[in-house]
C-alpha cells in the first residue's frame, strides 16, 4: 500500500490528488446520461401528446431506451478493457451527444406534424446503445486511480450520480418539453454530454504506468493480496465472462434492480450509497453488507405487503405508514449499489473492470426493461400487496446469488525449536 501511494505521489503533474478530478469526471458522465435515461420518461405526457402515440406505444419507445443500454453495456465494457477508459468515454459521450442532437434536429414534433413512433423508438434505442459506454469506462477509471481502501467510497460517490442526474432530468425536462418542445429537451441533454466530454478530455487520463502496476488486480474467489496475504489481490488472469464470482455479483445487482425500480427514493439512495461505501471501506465487509441489505429489503417489502393487505381503503395514519415503508424499502434496495459495483470490479481486477461493470449494468438494465412490462399485468390480475410480495421475493433471491464472505485464515502459531 505504501509503494502504491508513493507511485501516485511521485507521478509528476498528475499526482495523488488528480484522482478526485477523475472521480468528478466519472460523476459528471454518469449524471449527464442519467438525466437522459431517467429524465426522458418523466416527459411521458408530452411524448404521448406531441408524438400522437397511445399508452402501449409510449411504453414501447421508453422501453427501447433501457433495451439499448442493456444490449450495449457488455460490448462497451469489453472495448473499454481493450482500448482504455479515456478513449471509450470520449467516444461514447460524443456519440451520445450527436444522437441527441440528431433527434433535436429531425425527430421532434413541428406544428401539428409528428415524426411517428418508429423514428422516436429508433432514436431512443440509439441513445441507449451509445450511452451504455458511460458506466464501464468511468468505473474502470475510478478503480484505476483509487486505492483499495478508498474504492468503496469512490465508487459509491460515482453511483450517486445516477439519482442526482435522474433528479435533475426529472426537474427540468418536463418544463422544457412544456414550454419549448422536444428540441430543447434533446438539445439540453446533448449539451450536457458534450460538456462532460470536454471534462473527460481535459482530466481523464490513465494513471502513470508505475501507479497502474501498483494497483492490485483481483481474481474471483481469491482474497489474498499478492505478497501480503491481505484481501483482494491477484493476477486477474480469469476473464470476467468466465468468472463465476463476477457473474454472481452481477446477477445479484440485476435481481436487486427489480426492487429498486419499484420503490427507488433518489435522495435517500444517494446519501445511503456514500455512507455505505465509506463504512465498508473502513471495515472490509462489502459482501456481508450486500447480503444484509438483501435480507433487509426483503423484510421491508414483505412488511409493506402485509400492511397494504390490511389497509384496505384506510386513509390518514395508514397512508403515512405505507409511504414511510416505501421510502425505507427504496433506500434499502438502492443503498448497496456502489458497494456491489466496487466488489464486482475488485473481483475482476482493475484492468478488466470495464467488462465486469458492464456485466452488472447489463443485468440491472435488463430488469429495468422487464419490470415495467411485468408489473401492469400482475397488478391487473392481483393487487398491490401481491406486487410488494413479489418485490420481497426478488430482493431475497439476491441472497444466495451474492458470494459468501471470505473467512479469515486461521492463525497457527509457530513452534520454535
Amino acid at each position: 500500500m505504501g509503494q502504491e501511494l508513493q507511485a501516485f505521489e511521485t507521478s509528476g503533474r498528475r499526482g495523488v490528488n488528480h484522482r478526485w478530478k477523475v472521480l468528478g469526471v466519472g460523476f459528471a458522465a454518469n449524471a449527464s446520461f442519467a438525466a437522459a435515461f431517467s429524465g426522458i420518461p418523466t416527459t411521458a405526457i408530452f411524448l404521448r401528446n406531441g408524438y400522437h402515440i397511445d399508452n402501449r406505444g409510449l411504453g414501447l419507445v421508453l422501453g427501447m431506451l433501457g433495451l439499448g443500454i442493456a444490449a450495449s453495456e457488455l460490448p462497451w465494457g469489453l472495448l473499454t478493457d481493450r482500448w482504455g477508459d479515456r478513449r471509450v468515454l470520449l467516444l461514447g459521450l460524443l456519440a451520445t451527444a450527436a444522437a441527441l442532437a440528431a433527434m433535436a434536429g429531425f425527430v421532434v414534433p413541428r406544428g401539428g406534424a409528428a415524426p411517428g413512433i418508429v423514428p422516436l423508438a429508433l432514436g431512443l434505442l440509439a441513445v441507449g446503445l451509445l450511452g451504455g459506454s458511460v458506466n464501464g469506462s468511468s468505473g474502470r477509471a475510478v478503480m484505476a486511480w483509487f486505492r483499495e481502501a478508498e474504492r468503496g467510497l469512490a465508487m459509491s460517490i460515482r453511483q450517486t450520480a445516477v439519482p442526482a442526474g435522474g433528479g435533475l432530468g426529472a426537474l427540468t425536462l418536463p418544463s422544457l418539453a412544456a414550454h419549448f418542445g422536444f428540441v430543447a429537451v434533446y438539445g439540453t441533454l446533448a449539451a450536457l454530454c458534450t460538456m462532460t466530454a470536454w471534462f473527460a478530455w481535459r482530466w481523464l487520463h490513465e494513471p502513470p504506468e508505475s501507479a497502474a502496476r501498483g494497483v492490485p488486480a483481483v481474481v474471483a474467489g481469491q482474497g489474498a493480496q499478492a505478497g501480503g496475504g491481505k484481501p483482494g489481490v491477484s493476477a486477474g488472469l480469469v476473464p470476467p465472462l468466465r468468472d463465476i464470482g463476477v457473474w454472481r455479483v452481477a446477477l445479484g445487482i440485476g435481481v436487486g434492480g427489480v426492487s429498486a425500480t419499484m420503490a427507488a427514493v433518489q435522495a435517500g439512495a444517494a446519501v445511503a450509497r456514500v455512507w455505505s461505501g465509506h463504512w465498508t471501506d473502513r471495515r472490509g465487509n462489502r459482501r456481508q453488507y450486500m447480503r444484509a441489505c438483501s435480507v433487509l429489503t426483503a423484510l421491508l417489502f414483505a412488511a409493506l405487503a402485509l400492511v397494504a393487505a390490511g389497509a384496505g381503503g384506510a386513509q390518514g395514519l395508514i397512508t403515512a405508514v405505507l409511504a414511510a415503508m416505501v421510502v425505507l424499502g427504496g433506500v434499502s434496495a438502492s443503498a448497496w449499489h456502489g458497494v456491489a459495483y466496487t466488489e464486482l470490479a475488485t473481483l475482476a481486477g482493475t484492468r478488466r473492470a470495464g467488462t465486469a461493470l458492464a456485466m452488472g449494468n447489463t443485468c440491472a438494465f435488463m430488469t429495468l426493461f422487464v419490470t415495467p412490462l411485468a408489473i401492469p399485468p400482475l397488478l391487473t390480475a392481483t393487487s398491490w400487496p401481491v406486487v410488494w410480495a413479489v418485490a420481497s421475493l426478488c430482493a431475497l433471491l439476491a441472497l444466495p446469488i451474492f458470494p459468501r464472505p471470505l473467512r479469515a485464515p486461521r492463525y497457527v502459531p509457530r513452534i520454535r525449536v
